[in-house]
């Protein structure tokens, strides 16, 4: 077969899926003189749209696919499919692409599916003879013509009834055909399990296949000429059979690769578990990393707790140190109101604060000879305890023996600053009773 350009798209659609009314051919020959370009007029019918890969073939009479084409063109597509002349649409055919033997042939529209939408009545190419030149003719010869005719019409019914018959042996090796086919196709079905690994093989096949799909053509030809025999198609047949078993040949070679194939596998199989024993140690690896880096953060969250706590206990004792600051500078102001009070029960008794013994030293003095339990010089007393320490002074702490500020000195100190001592006899009272505090002093002095 002769081909243009490219292929069309076809595909295995039998006649029984065709819809030959979609597409009407007009203006057919009986027959087109060879060496000359062959014009082919078609119509479109309402319901029908063309599409941009539709083409038309000429196929050899007989033909049962789409792929049987002898040469095709393809179909120019109506610009306003609405306009009724759109419907109306021509293509050539050039004259070295066409059949150069005298077979019936037909024009066949195909759609870019491979489905058929219509087809035109046979013709063939042959040159014009004199039986197609016009005669004319007297009525007594006419007569005989239309006698001549009407035995010829009985003939042809004969002819008819002899080509039925045919085709009912055509239709019992189609059906035996059928059935190779099928035979085929198991075959074809068992080898797709190995179709990416035997591509060629399959192209080989197809190939095979397309061979047995031109020889049934060409058997279908022969068939309408009336001159094949039962031997002539059981020849064939068993050329099929022959075919068959270089199939079967061919299969259990694939076979014997596939075995190859599976043995490649197993290797592959055997270094991939290996590949998967190297990862797992990996794996363990990067776990036991994980875990040092989980050890190492839980480290590290427990030093930014821990300095989080030493914050937080530096921003107590700053509150305490606060605290202490606000109460010095209380008791410093409590200390001017006692001196003042000093003076004034002095004056009540007679006395000259400066006459005394004991003199109560001033705040600029930093309190050095204050009693501990007392922040403010005693009038009363003879004793002079300027040797005392300060209520602020800095001690070593008894209890975690540090030279420096601790939360027992500041405690300690606290509560010193809480209690008034008497200066005579080391008694103790609360804050609270001062007034009482002031008449046990008072008492000490008649």
């Amino acid at each position: 077969m002769e081909k243009t350009i490219e292929d069309p798209p076809t595909s295995a659609v039998l006649l029984d899926h065709c819809h030959f009314s979609q597409v009407i051919f007009n203006s057919v020959e009986k027959f087109y003189i060879p060496g000359g370009d062959v014009t082919c007029r078609y119509t479109f019918t309402q319901n029908f749209i063309p599409r941009q890969k539709d083409w038309i073939g000429i196929f050899r009479v007989g033909w049962k696919t789409v792929r049987e084409y002898y040469t095709f063109m393809w179909v120019t597509l109506p610009i306003d499919l609405n306009n009724k002349s759109a419907k109306q649409q021509e293509v050539q055919f050039k004259a070295y692409y066409l059949p150069k033997d005298d077979e019936y042939y037909q024009f066949c529209y195909v759609d870019q599916d491979g489905v058929v939408r219509g087809a035109s009545i046979p013709f063939q190419f042959r040159p014009e003879n004199e039986e197609d030149i016009l005669v004319v003719t007297t009525q007594g010869e006419v007569e005989e013509i239309e006698q001549h005719n009407k035995e010829l019409c009985k003939e042809n019914q004969e002819l008819k009834d002899s080509c039925v018959s045919l085709q009912k042996q055509n239709s019992d090796m189609q059906a035996e055909l059928q059935k190779k086919q099928e035979e085929l196709e198991t075959l074809q079905s068992i080898n797709k399990k190995l179709e990416l690994k035997v591509k060629e093989q399959k192209d080989y096949w197809e190939t095979e296949l397309l061979q047995l799909k031109e020889q049934n053509q060409k058997m279908s030809s022969e068939n309408e000429k009336m001159g094949i025999r039962v031997d002539q198609l059981q020849a064939q047949l068993s050329t099929q059979e022959k075919e068959m078993e270089k199939l079967v040949q061919g299969d259990q070679d694939k076979t014997e690769q596939l075995e190859h194939l599976k043995k490649e596998n197993g290797h592959l199989f055997l270094s991939l578990t290996e590949q998967r024993k190297d990862q797992k140690k990996l794996e363990q690896t990067v776990e036991e990393m994980k875990q040092n880096e989980t050890t190492a953060m839980k480290k590290q969250q427990e030093l930014m707790d821990e300095n989080f706590d030493l914050s937080r206990r530096l921003s107590e004792k700053k509150m305490i140190y606060n605290a202490l600051q606000r109460e010095k500078e209380r008791l410093e102001g409590e200390n001017d109101l006692l001196k003042r009070e000093n003076s004034r029960l002095l004056s009540y008794m007679g006395l000259d604060f400066n006459s005394l013994p004991y003199q109560v030293p001033t705040s600029d003095e930093g309190g050095a000879g204050q009693n501990p339990g007392l922040v403010y010089g005693n009038p009363y007393s003879g004793i002079q305890e300027s040797s005392s320490p300060s209520q602020l002074s800095i001690k070593k702490c008894p209890i975690c023996k540090a030279d420096d500020i601790c939360d027992h000195t500041l405690e300690q100190q606290r509560m010193q600053a809480l209690c008034l001592n008497c200066p005579i006899c080391d008694k103790i009272f609360p804050a609270t009773e001062k007034q009482i505090f002031e008449d046990h002093v008072f008492c000490h002095s008649l």
